[in-house]
């Protein structure tokens, strides 16, 4: 290998450096996320987004890491789990990456460091901070409309609407049920809990499954009930027999179609570009008004925090 160890721990650290804030890495093998926090003179600081863990990385076990991969490919199911996150900043460099499942030094032109293991920041934002970031997107939209009448709005701007509509409402729903969880364990029979917003309470409902076919027979059977009583037309099966026979669909169903729309797209790094910009206006805004503006973004996260940890 020609790279010294000089120019390589130059290299590592210009390449961390140039990762662009709130950049996610994950490990080789067991698929941990971290983060770059702090570059040293001797050192990388990272940590652990799963488990909050910081660990450094020391300069002097990269040259070990390199020397070894100078002479030999590792195979990176066989990584130990101190190593990895050494390999993943490794990938980073043009001249290191993994081919056939084996981590190695190999210098090409054409690999430019595009790590597998690199998440850019859209993609690495947890599921409360991309509600957090849509929410916003579409508190901005919001306030473009005036009046807020879909037969009023340009296609793209409805497109757009509708797609943060869902966007929100899909990640509202699992944090929902996620905080539902924790809220469940926290209420007792008949227990109420109050918020600044509202009022909750435990709420118990039946949902009834048929035990298993012999048994209800049986029942039946000792009860002096005919089983054609229960019997009827299985969907499943009927759908085997449609594609096994002639028969027709519409001979045993009746069919109705309903239009709806569809979401099959959602552009990520727009809507995080859209983001960036957003916030770049408001710092751009001098005075009273730019004061006012990013009051109400405050104000807007202060009441979103509030309504999540609610």
């Amino acid at each position: 290998m020609s790279v010294g160890h000089e120019e390589l721990w130059n290299a590592i650290q210009e390449r961390c450096t140039a990762l662009e804030p709130g950049t996610e890495l994950v490990t080789l093998l067991s698929d941990r996320p971290f983060r770059v926090r702090e570059i040293s003179t001797d050192r990388l600081q990272i940590r652990f987004d799963d488990s909050g863990e910081k660990r450094p990385l020391w300069r002097e076990q990269f040259e070990v890491l390199t020397d070894r991969l100078a002479e030999h490919r590792l195979a990176v199911a066989e990584l130990p789990p101190g190593v990895e996150p050494y390999a993943t900043i490794l990938t980073l460099l043009a001249d290191f990456g993994v081919e056939d499942d084996e981590i190695a030094y190999v210098p090409d032109p054409e690999m430019g460091g595009g790590s597998p293991y690199l998440i850019s920041p859209a993609d690495a934002r947890t599921r409360p901070e991309r509600l957090h970031d849509d929410a916003i997107l579409l508190a901005d939209l919001l306030d473009t409309m005036d009046p807020v009448d879909p037969e009023t709005l340009e296609t793209g701007t409805l497109t757009d609407l509708y797609v943060l509509l869902s966007d929100v409402q899909h990640e509202a729903d699992r944090l929902r049920q996620t905080a539902r969880e924790s809220l469940l364990s926290r209420l007792g029979p008949d227990q109420e809990l109050h918020g600044r917003f509202g009022t909750i309470r435990r709420t118990t409902r039946e949902r009834r499954r048929p035990k298993d076919d012999e048994t209800i027979f049986d029942v039946l059977s000792e009860n002096g009930i005919p089983r054609e009583w229960v019997l009827g037309v299985d969907s499943d099966k009927l759908d085997i027999v449609l594609a096994a026979t002639d028969l027709e669909e519409e001979e045993v169903y009746d069919v109705e179609e309903q239009a709806y729309v569809q979401k099959t797209e959602v552009e990520e790094e727009e809507k995080y570009s859209r983001l960036q910009g957003l916030a770049e206006r408001i710092e751009e805004v001098g005075g009273e008004e730019g004061e006012e503006l990013r009051e109400d973004l405050r104000d807007l996260e202060a009441r979103l925090g509030e309504a999540l940890s609610a």
